[in-house]
């Protein structure tokens, strides 16, 4: 599949949807975190508290992935952010709902960024390329033009 990159550097806008999609799924982290220590409060089995911290731990690192999109590694650090949402489904099994859902929108946001990415870049060239031909088929400006006589 073309434009699904597991290290490397994306365009603008492919970094701004990715780091939409990990701010959204750092909501719905933490959120499964309280989840996850309710359960375990109610169950009695574990630590509720060590629940809450490794859930809140994952979402910290969601936001900390979203950070850094901009260098090589923030993809690769989103994608263990993937990976870990969904592993949270062991303890937690709708967050396999929420892994699957965010996965999906982290894989599309990938493959349609690049392609916008692009179009926007082939766009802008296009634009410089018909500002230096509509620039250089006026010629040069001629000495004092009609600017230089206005109070005749």
């Amino acid at each position: 599949m073309r434009g699904i990159v597991f290290y490397g550097t994306t365009g603008k806008f492919t970094w701004r949807m990715l780091a939409t999609v990990l701010g959204g799924e750092a909501l719905c982290i933490a959120l499964g975190a309280l989840v996850a220590r309710g359960l375990a409060a109610t169950e009695g089995t574990a630590s509720p508290t060590a629940y809450l911290v490794v859930g809140f731990g994952l979402a910290a690192l969601a936001i900390v992935a979203a950070g850094t999109l901009r260098r090589p590694w923030g993809i690769t650090l989103g994608w263990v952010v993937q990976a870990l949402t969904l592993l949270s489904a062991l303890v937690v099994p709708l967050m396999l709902v929420v892994g699957i859902f965010f996965l999906t929108m982290w894989v599309t946001c990938l493959i349609q960024g690049a392609r916008i990415d692009a179009e926007v870049a082939q766009r802008e060239a296009a634009a410089r390329d018909a500002e230096t031909s509509a620039g250089t088929a006026e010629g040069p400006a001629p000495a004092g033009g009609s600017a230089d006589r206005v109070g005749e």
